[in-house]
């Protein structure tokens, strides 16, 4: 091992240099984050096995085991969080996912001045077929440093972030950060047990030719994402003039880091599927803190009608659509919903070529 490894103690100790006057406080607070993620790693890691033991054998075991592991890991993760990061005397207050309300530490916690907002295992619904999940959060300054955070507290724009990064638990456990200075990236090395700065700088491409999407929603995307799928579709013959790939991971953490590595779109936009929800990813603790790094990459992020870091949140678990990637992709997706919304349109989008055309049936 040579002596260049930067680990993310170090890091962050030397990030906190650069500004004078700083507590330690930060670094304090990544620590136990950090802490908190190796926990989760191991436990995912186990998958089955930290759940197997003790499950009624059924007539559908096997279901009710995974079903049961499913669980558990998300309320083990949860848990995980909020002991590992409610003692350091850094935080006023959490909020999570899995919980209705927000957290107030135990009484003989000091409160400090930032807030957590997490999601402990995003893409949950993968775990039992294996494929990578993570988790998300977001750290806020509290408006009350050193006494318990309300609600309001916590409902601040994107722009207030401190600090935005996501683990994924994939082949590699790594860790992707930004305080608001570029982005960076580190692999958890389990021969030392520490977090090693291997993918610094991070930056997206400004063009693509990969796009993520679930496409069987198409029929409920409003007019603006079906124009754009389909110009994608029609590869180097339509008006694009090059061919793309698609990729659908179904976890957010997982298709974030695709594009960080090496670009593309990701579209999960407002459709028509549920009318009470108008998008399905949480702004607070899924949209923000990925708006952060990927335009902190050099990307961009937006519902398709805002920059999502702009929007103010009027709830904890608030949803909205949420479309990012590299620069030129998503500004195209927003400028054909700015056609869309004020009625300009092409009328070439209304001809029988996009009327008829669909994923899966050309004519």
């Amino acid at each position: 091992m040579h002596h260049g490894r930067i680990t993310l103690t170090r890091y962050t100790i030397e990030e906190e240099h650069k500004h004078p006057g700083a507590s330690g406080e930060f670094s304090g607070l990544l620590n136990s984050l950090a802490t908190a993620i190796k926990i989760i790693s191991n436990q995912v890691n186990k998958g089955a096995l930290v759940g197997a033991l003790g499950n009624a054998g059924g007539d559908d075991a096997s279901v009710n085991v995974q079903g049961e592991v499913q669980k558990k890991l998300d309320v083990m993760s949860n848990d995980v969080m909020l002991q590992e990061n409610q003692w350091n005397g850094h935080l006023a207050g959490m909020a999570s996912e899995e919980m209705e309300d927000v957290y107030t530490l135990p009484d003989h916690c000091r409160r400090g001045k930032y807030l957590l907002v997490f999601d402990p295992l995003d893409g949950s619904s993968n775990i039992d077929v294996n494929l990578t999940v993570g988790t998300v959060f977001s750290i806020l300054r509290t408006p009350n440093p050193g006494v318990d955070a309300c609600l309001e507290d916590f409902l601040q724009p994107g722009t207030e972030q401190v600090c935005a990064g996501l683990a994924l638990y994939g082949p590699s456990t790594m860790l992707v950060l930004t305080t608001g200075d570029g982005v960076d990236g580190f692999t958890l090395d389990r021969d030392i047990g520490a977090f090693v700065l291997t993918h610094p700088r991070m930056r997206i491409p400004d063009d693509a030719h990969e796009f993520a999407i679930n496409a069987s929603n198409e029929r409920f995307w409003e007019s603006p994402v079906k124009r754009y799928v389909a110009e994608c579709l029609a590869g180097k013959t339509g008006p694009r003039g090059k061919d793309f790939n698609m990729r659908w991971v179904a976890s957010l953490v997982a298709e974030t880091f695709r594009i960080l590595t090496r670009g593309g779109i990701f579209m999960y936009p407002r459709d028509s599927k549920d009318p009470s929800m108008p998008g399905r990813l949480r702004l607070m603790y899924e949209a923000n803190p990925i708006a952060f790094i990927i335009e902190q990459a050099g990307g961009v992020a937006t519902t398709g009608r805002e920059r999502v870091m702009e929007m103010p949140p009027t709830d904890l678990h608030q949803r909205v659509p949420f479309i990012f990637g590299s620069k030129n992709e998503v500004e195209l997706v927003s400028q054909y919903h700015e056609e869309y919304v004020s009625g300009k349109e092409p009328d070439t989008f209304n001809s029988p070529l996009f009327s008829t055309r669909s994923l899966f049936r050309t004519q």
